[in-house]
């Protein structure tokens, strides 16, 4: 371990230090000229711990899931160059998913115009969305990371640091720079805005209460406002799994609910929503929310009439609003909605049974089968694709945290990355990944083995119905060949194998049955390959 006394060091040495300073024992990445120094020394001499991608995006994609799951920033690095727009669409994902995370970036020297990697590396970052922090001399490498930092936190997004390649072994004093976050929470405001939304709320006989990413941290405030006003609760998808367990949870809110749970929404009268966006999704299309009073919280308030605009709304913190909507309900003397005893909690997460397929396995029974064998501590991965919207309805999770979803910039192959960044982020815990085959060719091969490597607990279950699944059916719709979506991959499993995994190919009932009971023996990376048909997969319910 370094001497952590004030000395001059090089600036590559100093920005290890500085990620020590902060608390930060893991970065993931790929080294390149740029950048190699820093992740030796910070592996090497700060005692943190180096994850190396097959890919630039890549790592970038593994710091999104560990900063999902443990709630830290993530922390990446890449060289020059094609290394960085290597990480576009990661960084991309990262600003749409509103996740924390710092990207050391390296740059090509100053001195040199026409270096062969050189480019505009500020333009490249602004088209993503994310922030960019440029490291402006050694002597301030300390400060400039201590900002990035603090900025990934503060906005919720991705944050390039930009290191110029000359600079990481020019020599300056070092000294340790922290920013602190200071987050306090929003009051609830008063005045006509809260009377209004009150009223609404008392006054709703059959009233919803809806849970957003932004009220994760509400969860006992929130169901006890539910409780209190006799209404059942549902989630968007990021928040999927927050009323876990709650007996009437309706799960996801819109084009993924259950028929019981589209009825009880479509039938209600109020929808109190707190921390959520209300995408189109969540509001299909807006016909969830035709004719019901719609109460919004949100401590952002941009978010406000984003999409459906609110008859109330309050820029303020979730629970603290949960909590003051239950004392005036209390104070007012307001009797219950008497809304969840008509409901039947049995019917409200019963989705439509899957069907028989005559010549490959049936994906939505094979998945009814895979959510009882699978591990109930899983963390649940979703790459993108036609399969992804039936696992987000049937594959349950215990809580968001343990939700990682990889589709808010509607891309593929990004689900494999992911699940290792998430398998690093809670090592104790297996990780299951839900793949398509076009994605996994994608994105997956190389950082498979990565997987490997690194002796991760992952389950990939590969749905391959040997065809780009959403182009498939546009083609079919419209009475054309789908042909030229269709392909004749290799045999998932063999490759798995070749990689240094365990892979097992399901055509059939029996060949699910022994991949089930692998899932049970599994001692590192194990992949279980899905041969669908592509005219069996239903569509995605969006």
């Amino acid at each position: 371990m370094y001497d952590q006394q004030t000395a001059t060091i090089p600036t590559h040495q100093a920005l290890a230090r500085g990620l020590h300073h902060h608390g930060i024992d893991t970065m993931f990445g790929l080294m390149g000229d740029a950048n190699l120094f820093l992740a030796d020394y910070f592996a090497r001499e700060c005692g943190g711990r180096f994850v190396p991608a097959a890919q630039e995006g890549s790592a970038v994609l593994m710091a999104l899931a560990y900063a999902h799951v443990t709630g830290l920033p993530g922390i990446a690095t890449v060289t020059h160059g094609p290394a960085l727009t290597n990480c576009m669409t990661a960084l991309t994902e990262g600003v749409r998913g509103k996740l924390p995370l710092v990207l050391l970036a390296g740059d090509t020297p100053a001195i040199n115009p026409r270096h062969l990697q050189g480019i505009d590396q500020r333009a490249v970052v602004a088209a993503t969305g994310a922030g960019f922090e440029q490291l402006r001399a050694p002597e301030t490498a300390a400060r400039d990371l201590a900002r990035a930092i603090w900025r990934a936190r503060v906005e919720k997004r991705p944050v390039v640091l930009n290191m110029p390649a000359d600079f990481m072994w020019a020599e300056a004093e070092y000294v340790p720079h922290k920013l602190d976050v200071f987050e306090t929470r929003s009051f609830v405001p008063e005045g006509d805005a809260l009377d209004q939304a009150i009223g609404m709320i008392a006054s709703a006989r059959r009233p919803v209460i809806l849970a957003g990413g932004g009220a994760v941290d509400a969860r006992a405030q929130i169901l006890r406002l539910a409780e209190r006003l006799e209404a059942p609760v549902a989630t968007t998808l990021r928040a999927k799994g927050l009323f876990r367990g709650h007996p009437y949870d309706l799960d996801i809110f819109g084009t993924l609910s259950t028929p019981a749970a589209y009825d009880v929404i479509a039938k209600a009268d109020c929808i109190v929503a707190f921390g959520a966006g209300l995408h189109d999704f969540t509001t299909d299309r807006g016909k969830l929310m035709a004719g019901k009073r719609l109460v919004q919280i949100d401590t952002d308030a941009s978010a406000m009439g984003r999409s459906v605009h609110p008859h109330a709304a309050l820029v303020a913190d979730a629970r603290l609003t949960a909590d003051n909507f239950v004392h005036w309900l209390n104070e007012a003397e307001i009797a219950p909605s008497g809304f969840t005893p008509e409901l039947d909690p049995d019917r409200l997460r019963q989705h439509v049974p899957g069907r028989r397929s005559k010549t490959c396995v049936s994906y939505v029974e094979a998945l009814e089968k895979l959510e009882a064998a699978l591990p109930q501590d899983r963390i649940l991965v979703t790459d993108g694709g036609r399969f992804m919207t039936e696992v987000w309805c049937r594959i349950g999770v215990r809580d968001p945290q343990s939700f990682v979803v990889t589709a808010h910039f509607g891309s593929i192959g990004l689900g494999l990355p992911e699940a290792i960044g998430a398998g690093i982020a809670a090592p104790d815990r297996p990780v299951v990944l839900f793949s398509g085959d076009g994605g996994f060719m994608m994105g997956g091969l190389g950082e498979f083995n990565t997987a490997v490597r690194l002796k991760q607990d992952l389950v990939v279950i590969l749905c391959n119905d040997a065809a780009y699944g959403a182009e498939h059916i546009q083609f079919l719709d419209r009475q054309m060949d789908p042909s030229m979506t269709e392909f004749d991959w290799p045999c998932f499993a063999e490759v798995a194998r070749s990689l240094g995994g365990k892979g097992i190919l399901v055509t059939d009932d029996a060949g699910l049955d022994a991949a089930l009971d692998a899932i049970a023996t599994r001692d590192g990376p194990l992949l279980i390959e899905l041969r669908l048909d592509p005219n069996d997969v239903p569509r995605m319910r969006i």
